[in-house]
Parts: structure tokens; C-alpha cells; sequence
């Protein structure tokens, strides 16, 4: 499917409610949950498709982005227990690990060489809370809290190197939104599900206190309150029904409706690893995954950024470009993914061809959206600094901008 479609109306043969619904979504106006429901049911895979394409070119034109960034991962401790991830670790596991001021500005500063603009910390959440080795690093850096260690790191880096910092750490309350503010240029936190029966007996979050809907939801307000522009979407595949899907998108499209914060919405499918619980679970199918983004565009209109990580798709992501997505997420030239080590990000040269085959144009972003560059009360003023040296009157990065920013 190439972006430069004519507009299409729906099959006549179709249910005349899903036409509706359908005809609906095609003119921008925001879908209800009966409404998406019934999308996710009953519309042929084509013409969600057909739809989210339409969308996406009336909000975002033909123009694809993606960040190039550097992966830095401050702790791999964690004391959430997700049933899918090999990125936590207890203490003394191999891969353990707590990375120095000197690490995280060695990885930076490699990051900057290479022509990275963002620097992406992840991290586990609140392993203090129960590892007293994680107390103790912390106590020896002078510091109590993950959160405020990472803020540290994050002011660091955008000094030392100028990067940009997106801190992606779980949960976080107030007071750590506001220090993070001081120093990243925007924030994540994956929402994953709304639905709190993924955390029954069982399921993958039964052992990850920190994924308790209500609290990253209120994280996700918390930074609305506090004008940050910020990054969430949903996890599909971990045994979550239609309906948690569809939930989980117009929570996050309310959330942006009230505060006009969220600047980029992921839709991340499940892979199944040897190593982790969930390892025999089976992966959503690619037309699973399909219907699921033109949905999200669907749902949360046309410009909103809807993104697909490519790596998780292997060698089938360009066709995720068939369902609405705009932008393809952080793409790394110097370390891999940390939270999914066995799929390696495609090439940018790669992604570049790719994409332009189809009819868009690639162009990479700052860990900013271009539409939030210019919005003063999303960035302290140090930040601001930064974004202004490095990005041109489009709001996206400038050719040798981060050198003269330092």
C-alpha cells in the first residue's frame, strides 16, 4: 500500500454501522469506544487500513520521522517481575548492573560522535524499594531515590555533551517529573494496558507492582499538570482482550485531549524470548499487529505521532508503514536495544529506502516532536538553550547543530 492513495469510501457490502464508523474516522472525527469496538470486530483489515492512510496523510502528510539516538541503560535492577521482559535483573545475575556517572558520559559522548541527537535512558523501576544493593550504590553516588540519580545523570549529559535526555523510568511522582523537566526534553512511560486484570494470578503483571493502571496513569496526568511533552502507547499480545486495547487508547487520547502533552503514542507488539516466563505465549500475528496501529490512528486522529518500533517486525516493518504510522522511534547507530538485545534496529540507510519506496520522506527528529519545539512551557530554560541551537525554523535538528551546541 503506497501513502498516495485516491480516497476510497467504504465497501457498500459492508455492515452499514461499520460504514458509518468507518466513513466517520475517515473525516477526523474523534470515534467512541462502541464505535472502535465495533471496528475492531467487524471492518476488513483493508479498510482500516485504507482509513488510518487517509488519516495519517491529512494530519502528517507523506513526511516519516525517527531520533537517532544513544540507548543508555542506567539500571538493569529492577523490582517489578513482568512476565515478558529480559531487561531486569536481580542482584548478582549476570547482566546486574548500576552504570557510574563515568559510564553513563563515556555512552553519551559516544553517542554524540556518532551524530545522536537524544539520549535514551531506561531503566528499572524502584529497585531501592527492595534490593539493599541498589540502597547502597545509590547511598555511595549520594543519592536515595532511582529517580533523583537518574535526574542527576540526565543534567549531566545534556551539559556535558548535549544531547538530549528522554528519561523512560516507570513510575514517577511530582517531584521527579519536575526535576526531570529541568533537564529532558521530553519523557516516557509506556501505559501498556489500562486493564488491572493483567495483574492477577497468572498474568504478566501479577508480580509488577508498578504496573497498576491508576498509578502510571496518574504519572501521565502529573506530567500533563506540569506541561511535558511525553511518550506512552500500548503493548499488545501479552494476553490482553480487544476491548483493554481500545480502553488503553482512549485513556491515553482523553489524557491528551485535557492537557495537549502527549507527543508520540507506540504501539509495541510482543516477542517471545527463551528466557522469560511468557517464553511458549504466542506473538500477535503481523495483520494482528496491523489492525491494531490503523486503529490507534483511528481512534487518536490525525496528528497525533503514532509510532511501531521496526526492529520488532524483522524483516516485515515497511509494512507497518501501511497502517498509519508516522514516525519509527529511536534508531540507534551505537548500541542496540537493550530491552529487545535479539532484534537489531534496521539501518538507517535501510529505513530510509524503505520508507521513500513507498512514497514518504524520511527525516529525523529530536527527542521533541517538531510541533512541540516552539511551545515555551515544555521546556525549562536550559533545554530550550539546547533545542533552539540544534533545530531549524521547522523544529527539526539542523546539520552540525549539536557541535556548535556544546
Amino acid at each position: 500500500m503506497n501513502t498516495r492513495l485516491h480516497e476510497v469510501s467504504p465497501s457498500p457490502s459492508l455492515n452499514p454501522e461499520v460504514v458509518d464508523a468507518l466513513t466517520h474516522a475517515r473525516e477526523g472525527v474523534a470515534i467512541d469506544r462502541a464505535s472502535a469496538l465495533l471496528l475492531a470486530e467487524q471492518a476488513p483489515l483493508q479498510e482500516l487500513l485504507g482509513a488510518a492512510n487517509e488519516l495519517r496523510a491529512r494530519g502528517k502528510g507523506t513526511v516519516v520521522t525517527f531520533s537517532k539516538k544513544v540507548f543508555i541503560p542506567l539500571t538493569t535492577l529492577c523490582r517489578d517481575y513482568c512476565s515478558y521482559c529480559t531487561f531486569r535483573k536481580d542482584p548478582g545475575q549476570p547482566g546486574a548492573h548500576f552504570m557510574t556517572p563515568d559510564e553513563v558520559l563515556a555512552l553519551a559522548e559516544q553517542g554524540r560522535r556518532a551524530g545522536c541527537k537524544e539520549a535514551l535512558f531506561s531503566l528499572g523501576d524502584q529497585p531501592e524499594r527492595i534490593f539493599p544493593e541498589a540502597r547502597e550504590f545509590l547511598r555511595q553516588q549520594g543519592f536515595a531515590r532511582t529517580l533523583d540519580y537518574l535526574a542527576a545523570m540526565c543534567e549531566l549529559v545534556l551539559e556535558k555533551t548535549g544531547l538530549l535526555p528522554h528519561a523512560n523510568p516507570g513510575v514517577m511522582d511530582r517531584s521527579a517529573l519536575e526535576r526531570l523537566k529541568n533537564s529532558n526534553a521530553s519523557v516516557g512511560l509506556m501505559l501498556e494496558n489500562v486493564s488491572p486484570r493483567l495483574m492477577r494470578n497468572g498474568l504478566p503483571h501479577a508480580n509488577a507492582p508498578d504496573k497498576v493502571p491508576a498509578l502510571r496513569l496518574r504519572t501521565m496526568e502529573e506530567a500533563g499538570k506540569l506541561s511535558i511533552a511525553f511518550t506512552t502507547g500500548i503493548l499488545i499480545g501479552i494476553g490482553e482482550r480487544m476491548e483493554e486495547r481500545v480502553d488503553s487508547l482512549l485513556a491515553i487520547r482523553t489524557l491528551h485531549e485535557t492537557y495537549g502533552h502527549i507527543q508520540e503514542v507506540i504501539i509495541q507488539n510482543f516477542r517471545a524470548k527463551p528466557e522469560i516466563p511468557m517464553a511458549a505465549h504466542p506473538e500477535p500475528s503481523l495483520d494482528d499487529m496491523l489492525s491494531t496501529i490503523a486503529l490507534a490512528r483511528l481512534i487518536l486522529g490525525p496528528h497525533m505521532n503514532v509510532q511501531a518500533p521496526p526492529n520488532l517486525s524483522y524483516s516485515d516493518f515497511p509494512r507497518l508503514l501501511d497502517a498509519g504510522i508516522n514516525d519509527w522511534g529511536g534508531i540507534s547507530p551505537v548500541t542496540k536495544d537493550f530491552i529487545n538485545p535479539e532484534a537489531a534496529w534496521p539501518q538507517i540507510s535501510r529505513l530510509r529506502s524503505e520508507t521513500e519506496a513507498r512514497g514518504f520522506t524520511l527525516r529525523e527528529r529530536l527527542a521533541l516532536y517538531p510541533e512541540f519545539v516552539g511551545r515555551d512551557k515544555f521546556l525549562s530554560t536550559r533545554v530550550r538553550s539546547r533545542v533552539a541551537a540544534i533545530s531549524d525554523a521547522d523544529g527539526y535538528p539542523r546539520s552540525a547543530g549539536l557541535a556548535a551546541a556544546i
